[in-house]
């Protein structure tokens, strides 16, 4: 799979120096990642695996293991800032919501969900975001649109935190101790990575 960046010769973690010891920690933890999960089961981790990678169109496996990991600590953790009146905790919902998927995914295909084709994976992603899903058996207590959308928050607040990706984005590192300094648009601080204008495949 091809990535696209205009900063490919740019990597944050030549800037660590510059972080803090807590802040070091924290950053370098996320590029090594252990697949040992707390509350997710194997199988349940690898539908999450398929479903995130087609969420933010990435396979690469370290990134992905690290989306999966932050997905089960989350999870595990009882961490969730809000959800709406009559939905179920972020665990409840992600659980029920791998397991009709599994469960509809062997009723319609007899495969699960993680052996689909693209095509397929990327059509019952879809249904589920609209409330459509099938069969409606399957899915009767599973508030589906709200399942995508914990899923999605989850996955993207994962996969842009972790290293790899700021670098392809140009993103400087955190701001502490440091701190920025020149703020307006079109200004870099010393240690922004300026645009190189040129694709990359990774």
């Amino acid at each position: 799979m091809k990535k696209l960046t205009r900063y490919p010769s740019y990597d944050v973690m030549h800037e660590k120096d510059a972080w803090d010891d807590h802040t070091q920690r924290i950053v370098l933890s996320r590029l090594h990642t252990t697949g040992d999960y707390v509350f997710l089961t194997t199988v349940e981790a690898e539908h999450l695996r398929a479903w995130c990678s087609l969420l933010v169109d990435d396979e690469r496996p370290d990134i992905i293991q690290f989306v999966v990991d932050h997905i089960d600590r989350t999870l595990a953790g009882g961490q969730e800032s809000q959800r709406k009146s009559g939905e179920p905790e972020a665990a409840v919902l992600v659980r029920e919501g791998i397991h009709a998927l599994d469960v509809a995914c062997q009723t319609i295909h007899t495969e699960r969900f993680f052996h689909l084709q693209p095509k397929q994976k990327k059509q019952l992603m879809l249904d589920v975001s609209r409330n459509q899903a099938v069969p409606l058996e399957v899915w009767q207590h599973v508030p589906q649109a709200a399942l995508f959308k914990k899923l999605l928050n989850l996955t993207v607040e994962a996969y842009y935190s972790h290293p790899e990706i700021w670098s392809e984005i140009g993103y400087g590192g955190p701001a502490y101790p440091r701190g920025y300094v020149r703020m307006h648009p079109g200004q870099l601080d010393p240690w922004e990575p300026k645009e190189e204008k040129q694709q990359h495949e990774a």
